[in-house]
């Protein structure tokens, strides 16, 4: 029987303060909005990809099939071409191609490279606030990438799959998802609120306040009854 009247008494509790709650929410969710569309730079990511070939030739100057060994020799290398894209040398020779005003080091951070699972696919990734740059950096990327490592190797087993296109829509904003969180953020607190204002709220609301303040039974109540406008109470 308790444990019902505390589960109603937290239940009045929330119903009784549901306009701060609400309050509370609608604060979240508006700072929400204009944190994500006022706040936030966007940011595009552009991605070029290449793919490992064999470099063998039939005896008609057609290339021949890959043979185990090469499957073998690109996966291994698959590592040390990430860290080959990402060097001084290629990563200075794109700058000066394209002229670009940044530093090794800044355009680095904006570099990803990785390779798709169980596949022989380099995956180049360029962010950058500049959709079309993004691409463009991405695709100079690759091409400087190959020349280096055939010039590394003396192989040309890397070839280009996809060019980058550029980007519509930024890559580090998503509304819905922005929303969703700083809602459940606002819930979070409209609850902590709650709950606070339940502990250090101290007035006798009902008898069972002054059963639990003084620990004597209440034997009787007298309720407060009120007549209409113009009426004596």
């Amino acid at each position: 029987m308790e444990e019902e009247i505390d589960l109603k008494s937290i239940i009045q509790s929330f119903w009784e303060r549901k306009i701060g709650m609400i309050i509370i929410v609608l604060i979240s969710l508006i700072l929400g909005y204009i944190y994500t569309m006022y706040f936030v730079n966007p940011v595009y990511t552009a991605t070029s990809t290449a793919i490992l070939a064999n470099n063998t030739e039939t005896s008609d100057g057609q290339n021949g099939g890959v043979t185990q060994s090469e499957v073998t020799l690109n996966n291994s290398l698959l590592s040390t071409y990430r860290g080959i894209a990402t060097s001084d040398s290629v990563v200075n020779t794109v700058i000066s191609n394209l002229g670009l005003n940044i530093s090794a080091g800044e355009l680095k951070n904006q570099i990803s490279v990785t390779s798709a699972t169980n596949t022989q696919i380099i995956q180049i990734s360029v962010e950058n606030a500049d959709a079309s740059l993004a691409a463009r950096i991405a695709n100079e990327l690759r091409q400087v990438f190959t020349e280096r490592v055939a010039e590394i190797y003396d192989m040309e087993n890397i070839k280009p799959l996809d060019d980058a296109q550029v980007p519509t829509a930024p890559s580090n904003i998503n509304h819905v998802k922005d929303l969703l969180i700083f809602l459940a953020g606002g819930i979070v607190v409209a609850i902590i609120y709650v709950v606070l204002a339940n502990l250090l709220d101290n007035t006798v609301k009902n008898s069972n306040d002054i059963e639990k303040a003084i620990g004597i039974n209440v034997i009787a109540e007298i309720p407060v009854y009120e007549f209409g406008r113009g009426r004596k109470r």
